[in-house]
């Protein structure tokens, strides 16, 4: 019996294209990248991985072409095909902003009112000038929307802002974020059950790979007299692991802390007794 493959889908190039090829790689899937080719096939689990343009992603996915994709939300809802935002992945962060020219007054939304907005997605931005009642002009650019006010083109942009460097060297201001986006895997909505299984086998390595990410395991020489109060600072999965040392009235206390509260908890464990502290990194974590 011939083999099911699902057929991914991510952006061709960039830094988003960076992070999801490295996820995949995270995730255990062996496959050969370079810019020359348009496919691959992994070497170690039945995926093909398609290299295209962003903004093609959905379409293909929404046509069953492509069985999943990887791309920024911002893309999935500009072009709102009809597929299933499975998960966000927490990387390619970035926002969708309004900007005016330096010397332009900007107060509120209202202040749009009736002005002229360069913009590349105009499906995103009609929806929050709906949502904030203004009623403004869009003119839908491909790409360079930074220029448009400096030709007279447009009064404002709407455009996707990572550091505001760019906005800045043309001369414009950043005075409204109105959408923010991350990396999302999207799937078609009639996925076979051969299909299903494998997105669930993918899907238990991609959480294991993220839950790793925001977590460290740490590993810590406590006084038996502090065992307690130091275990009442540990989360950890379960609870800390405790194991005697050779040295009398000692022990190794193992845990894992959540990345978010690390700095804090160091701190307040070392006050209550904790020597040697060691921190090693999460490779995966399967709950």
């Amino acid at each position: 019996m011939e083999e099911t493959i699902v057929k991914l889908a991510i952006q061709k190039s960039g830094r988003l294209s960076e992070k999801t090829i490295e996820l995949l790689k995270d995730c255990g899937i062996k496959f050969v990248s370079n810019s020359s080719r348009l496919k691959t096939q992994a070497f170690n689990f039945p995926m093909e991985i398609l290299f295209l343009r962003d903004d093609d992603i959905p379409g293909y996915v929404e046509d069953g072409v492509a069985d999943f994709g990887i791309l920024g939300m911002n893309e999935i809802d500009e072009k709102a095909k009809d597929v299933t935002v499975v998960k966000k992945l927490g990387f390619s962060k970035c926002r969708l902003s309004i900007a005016v020219p330096n010397a332009t007054e900007y107060s509120s939304p209202k202040s749009l009112e009736g002005k002229k907005i360069a913009t590349s997605y105009p499906t995103i931005l009609k929806n929050w000038l709906k949502s904030v009642n203004v009623n403004a002009e869009i003119h839908e650019i491909g790409g360079s929307v930074e220029i448009a006010p400096t030709i007279g083109l447009t009064d404002a942009i709407c455009d996707i802002v990572s550091t505001g460097g760019t906005l800045l060297s043309n001369g414009l201001k950043e005075v409204d974020q109105i959408y923010k986006s991350e990396a999302a895997l999207i799937v078609n909505k009639n996925l076979s059950k051969e299909k299903s299984a494998i997105l669930e086998r993918w899907l238990l390595r991609l959480e294991a790979v993220q839950v790793a990410s925001n977590n460290k395991y740490i590993l810590m020489n406590v006084p038996n007299s502090a065992i307690e109060k130091v275990c009442a600072l540990l989360p950890g999965i379960k609870s800390p692991t405790i194991i005697p040392l050779k040295d009398e009235g000692w022990s190794s206390v193992h845990s894992v802390i959540n990345e978010d509260d690390f700095w804090t908890l160091i701190e307040q464990v070392k006050a209550a007794g904790a020597e040697g502290i060691l921190v090693c990194p999460i490779e995966q974590m399967i709950k």
